[in-house]
């Protein structure tokens, strides 16, 4: 019988919990009878007692496993938890909120059935998000697409099945700072997607404000793609021959036309619009320099508290 395992991280979601343990098992534990099912739910240092939340709701039912991190490591950390952990023919990754169908998933391994490695999820519609996000959402795949060589699908997320080859691939890169859908459309293989409608947030808020998509964005795209470096050498180019320009044209008007030279606002301007220039690009290099400097620590990328593994009631 074939194995799969279902990786859900978790943070502060204990208004959820009670909706989401009934909702896996009867629109996804029940119609997947065909295969041995491990569901590990990574409990990504919450501090409103979802972890203990999470043993008691799951008492009985040996198919989950609960593995607490130490700390709050980040969203894609703790995917990356669960993968690890992960020991099915096929890994399924999804979020706890239910905002992804559970009932997907059957189309999904359909899909890996035909033979297929990877099968993501195409978000047809997003009910219950801001016009912001949606537009910032859409902005920001298609930005990463043109920026890198890597075909990374637009309007995904980490809602996903993937083949047990991709898991093992991907538990080998081990990066400190990893953009999860990236890498494992960096991994190649036969891919495809399912389109379906994307549901509101069962319950809670988004653990994805301004500040954290703002980050997920720059880790994204600094991942995959050199492209902004370059175009800080393309900038500082062109402005250095502009400059060589002006200085030559001021030269001009000093020996040659005679002419007084003022104009403070205008010096003032080009003063400013340089060091601007200069410090976004300082900006963008030191991004990164950062991630150079997070992979060379060499710490571990996460941390296991506990692993609780539940039992059959007597």
């Amino acid at each position: 019988m074939q194995r799969i395992s279902i990786v859900i991280p978790i943070f502060n979601e204990a208004g959820l919990i009670k909706l989401l343990i009934p909702a896996l098992e009867e629109r996804l534990v029940a119609c997947l009878d065909g295969y041995e099912l491990e569901i590990l739910l990574v409990d990504d240092g919450s501090s409103d007692g979802s972890f203990d939340l999470l043993v008691e709701a799951t008492a009985g039912m040996p198919h989950y496993c609960i593995i607490r991190l130490s700390r709050n490591f980040g969203h894609q950390i703790a995917i990356t938890a669960g993968m690890a952990e992960a020991t099915g023919d096929a890994v399924v990754v999804m979020d706890a909120d239910l905002q992804d169908p559970p009932e997907v998933v059957l189309e999904f391994v359909k899909k890996w059935q035909e033979g297929y490695h990877v099968v993501y999820g195409v978000r047809e519609s997003r009910e219950g998000e801001s016009a912001f996000k949606l537009l910032t959402a859409k902005l920001f795949y298609r930005a990463l697409r043109s920026l890198t060589n890597v075909d990374i699908p637009a309007d995904v997320g980490d809602f996903r099945l993937i083949d047990r080859k991709i898991c093992d691939v991907y538990n080998e890169m081990r990066e400190k700072d990893p953009y999860v859908r990236g890498l494992i459309s960096w991994a190649g293989f036969n891919q495809v997607g399912v389109r379906y409608a994307r549901d509101a947030r069962a319950a809670g808020t988004t653990k994805y404000p301004i500040r954290k998509m703002v980050k997920f964005a720059i880790d994204g795209i600094t991942s995959f793609s050199t492209i902004p470096l370059r175009l800080c050498t393309v900038a500082g180019s062109v402005l250095s021959v502009f400059s060589f320009l002006g200085i030559l044209y001021f030269l001009y008007l000093k020996l040659i036309a005679r002419d007084i030279i003022d104009g403070l606002a205008a010096t003032a301007i080009i003063v400013l619009f340089m060091g601007g220039i200069q410090l976004l690009g300082l900006g963008i290099i030191g991004e990164y320099l950062a991630r150079i400097f997070h992979e060379s620590k060499g710490r571990p990328v996460y941390i296991v508290q506990d692993r609780v593994q539940a039992r059959e009631t007597a």
